[in-house]
């Protein structure tokens, strides 16, 4: 593997109010019996990775939840400290490390990337550390359901993961997006760029076996892997297949299929009216219309005004360039 675990990572998770979490490890802290300690611990654990209350998904506030985020996966991890084989809190670390990571530190460096790359690079240097502690967790829970998966599939991807079935979508989803968003992040390193074929593998596995989860996520993810050059195996037609799919699944209400396709796709091709049109559905998509996923559409749309504003620097000035793509 080109890049190393260490031990630091759901289909959809939910988060937990904080007053029940403080509560629960004031009581395990107080318990002496090894035996019930475990139990309460292992209880903790299954209501924290079933979902509890949604409190982080429903919330029209990034900034509070970007507050409340970092406490409630140090106390995961915690948790896992005392059991360390507990499969869903490994993937609800994975899933909330990498849905941090996304929402407040990598939109961050891109905040920051024209105005201040060094303070930019940083925060992209940051994300690249969680996205990778997000995924150990998800690979630790991928050994777990199928022993040796995690190197076998830096050694023959395409057939590392046979053995899962349909009940390991959320962990294939996971691991992959944890994994692609390193990548992402790191993309200037060779050595983190040289797993792109074990991201492929897992998404290509998760789609052989719920082509439909959750609403077209899948075809979301494969939309970023299908933008890359096609040097680096991607093809604009499949993305364009993917796109359509994903809007199919979810009826277009979730702003991230919209961002992802001006982002990943439009800019890249310096395609600014596509780039424009997507932004602006993404805008239009109502965040109450679908409460669990108001979080997830309000970052979105704070991505979709943010890039709208670095259009003038994300995009050439053809009019600039004589007709051979020389300055005038």
């Amino acid at each position: 593997m080109s890049t190393r675990r260490d031990d630091h990572g759901s289909g959809r998770r939910r988060g937990v109010p904080i007053v029940v979490v403080c509560l629960a490890l004031t009581l395990s802290a107080a318990l002496t019996g090894c035996s019930v300690r475990r139990m309460a611990v292992d209880s903790l654990a299954s209501t924290l990775a079933d979902g509890g209350a949604s409190v982080f998904a429903s919330d029209d506030d990034p900034e509070l939840v970007g507050q409340a985020l970092p406490f409630a996966l140090k106390t995961f991890e915690a948790l896992l400290q005392s059991d360390p084989s507990h499969r869903g809190l490994l993937l609800a670390t994975c899933s909330g490390y990498t849905q941090y990571t996304f929402g407040f530190v990598e939109i961050e460096a891109e905040r920051l990337k024209f105005d201040d790359y060094r303070q930019s690079r940083r925060a992209r240097d940051r994300a690249l550390k969680l996205y990778l502690r997000g995924r150990d967790y998800c690979l630790r829970a991928l050994d777990l359901e199928a022993p040796g998966a995690s190197e076998r599939l830096v050694r023959e991807p395409e057939t590392a993961l046979s053995d899962l079935g349909k009940d390991h979508v959320p962990l294939l989803y996971w691991t992959a997006g944890a994994w692609g968003s390193a990548i992402s992040a790191g993309r200037d390193r060779p050595e983190v760029v040289a797993d792109l074929a074990s991201v492929r593998a897992l998404l290509g596995r998760a789609l052989e076996l719920d082509a439909d989860w959750n609403d077209g996520a899948l075809h979301d993810a494969m939309v970023v892997l299908e933008s890359l050059p096609e040097a680096m195996g991607g093809s604009l037609e499949r993305a364009r297949e993917h796109h359509q799919r994903a809007l199919e699944l979810n009826d277009g209400r979730r702003a991230g299929t919209h961002v992802t396709w001006a982002w990943q796709v439009s800019v890249p091709r310096q395609d600014r009216a596509g780039f424009e049109e997507a932004l602006d559905r993404a805008l239009a998509v109502d965040v109450d219309r679908l409460p669990e996923e108001r979080l997830a559409n309000t970052i979105y749309q704070d991505l979709a005004r943010l890039l709208q504003d670095q259009a003038d620097d994300l995009f050439l000035d053809l009019d600039t360039f004589d007709s051979e793509g020389t300055p005038q």
